[in-house]
């Protein structure tokens, strides 16, 4: 997935604002690095699914503070409880900065939190909602870090700064100018420490060398931008939480339509359409063999019953018809059916209990009631057991015990 690098200027945002950015399409690699107006940025349509803004360290002061107990970094009271943790740390009005909590933070220690000016967050953040540029992610260019100190300079030779963070560092990230009093204080009598991390942009790699007396890693400046993208850090908080919902779902929304309409995606989209008509294919396949052996099946059982029975003319419910038909055949012949009184109550007499005989016998429509038979659940359970092979069902009715034959319930 490609990423949109955003560098927010120190400026105000308006329609004029220019920004740098970088273009990359795996996080590895730049694809492009240039400086435009918000509405002139790469957007979906051209190859950026993600848009991270990186807020400058001059915009950005760190403080660490203990959150009281049962105050969370999910709390609904954390945002008014920083606020007056940090209302005599602040040279501005809580209300007026906007406020982020480290990620992940560990509970029963202190914890970083990150302070900016919260309108010229939000203009820059608008200015590039209006241009269709919608910010889904928003982070630090440096951040406070547990490891080694490490020193990043950065500018000019003739205005150069420091950055230093680390576990050392009590201001989480601190910028100074690059001269000797500042190396003074940081190195000490012993000079830096050997594991501490150098970093210098190319502009003032052979300057901090002379002034270290240690050689540097070179670091360009959108690398930086990369590096600052992988950071677990989202100021993204508060009251910007849910604009940034939105903004990710913007996002998903936008990578949907880049989904149907970019020319990369062509090969897939034609896989796609190829799959659902193979699809919708065979279930019409299937469905028409199905429905043609139904079709089989039913046709053999109307041809059975009008062999069977050349009087039928007409079929319209064949197992109903044959039915009839039979129990007719057997009236005329005289033979007995399972329906007729003597054979259920033969069947009867078979499976009831000794001892247990009705004080009165019903007969209609093909079920017979046993009255005055009080059974219990078992011997019910019995009874229903032993008619079943015989084609009978049993239910009792009050004290009634009723039989008939189970095709006829």
């Amino acid at each position: 997935m490609s990423t949109l690098i955003i560098a927010l200027p120190l400026s105000s945002g308006d329609t004029t604002t220019r920004y740098e950015h970088v273009l990359t399409p795996e996080g590895q690699s730049i694809a492009v690095h240039a400086t435009s107006t918000a509405n002139l940025l790469p957007d979906a349509s051209r190859g950026a699914d993600e848009t991270v803004a990186v807020v400058p360290a001059e915009a950005l002061s760190w403080h660490r503070v203990e959150l009281p107990k049962g105050v969370g970094a999910g709390s609904p009271r954390l945002r008014p409880v920083l606020q007056s943790l940090l209302e005599d740390r602040l040279l501005d009005d809580p209300q007026d900065l906007h406020l982020a909590c480290e990620p992940s933070p560990a509970a029963d220690r202190p914890i970083w939190i990150a302070a900016c000016d919260k309108a010229w967050l939000s203009q820059h953040l608008q200015r590039l909602e209006a241009a269709r540029r919608p910010v889904t992610r928003i982070v630090p260019e440096f951040a406070p870090h547990s490891g080694a100190l490490r020193l990043q300079i950065l500018g000019e030779a003739d205005r150069a700064q420091m950055l230093l963070s680390g576990s050392d560092v009590a201001g989480g990230v601190v910028r100074l100018p690059l001269n000797a009093s500042t190396l003074a204080a940081i190195a000490g009598p012993e000079g830096l420490p050997e594991q501490s991390e150098l970093l210098a942009e190319p502009a003032v790699a052979a300057l901090t060398e002379e002034r270290l007396q240690r050689p540097v890693e070179i670091q360009q400046r959108t690398q930086r931008l990369l590096i600052a993208t992988q950071t677990p850090w989202d100021l993204a908080q508060f009251d910007l939480a849910n604009t940034s919902r939105t903004r990710t779902l913007k996002r998903l929304l936008g990578a949907g339509q880049a989904l149907l309409r970019a020319p990369q995606w062509r090969a897939a989209r034609w896989g796609a359409l190829l799959l659902l008509a193979a699809n919708l294919i065979g279930l019409n396949a299937w469905a028409w063999k199905e429905q043609a052996s139904w079709q089989s099946r039913r046709s053999a059982i109307d041809s059975t019953l009008t062999r069977t029975f050349p009087a039928v003319k007409v079929v319209v419910d064949a197992p109903v018809q044959m039915g009839r038909e039979v129990a007719t055949l057997r009236q005329a012949t005289g033979a007995p059916s399972g329906s007729d009184l003597e054979v259920i109550l033969s069947a009867a007499g078979a499976v009831l209990p000794q001892g247990k005989a009705p004080s009165g016998i019903e007969y209609s429509g093909g079920e017979v009631r046993l009255k005055g038979l009080n059974l219990g659940p078992d011997e019910l359970a019995a009874i229903t057991a032993k008619l079943r092979p015989m084609g009978y069902g049993g239910r009792m009715d009050g004290d009634s015990l009723q039989i008939r034959m189970e095709g006829n319930r």
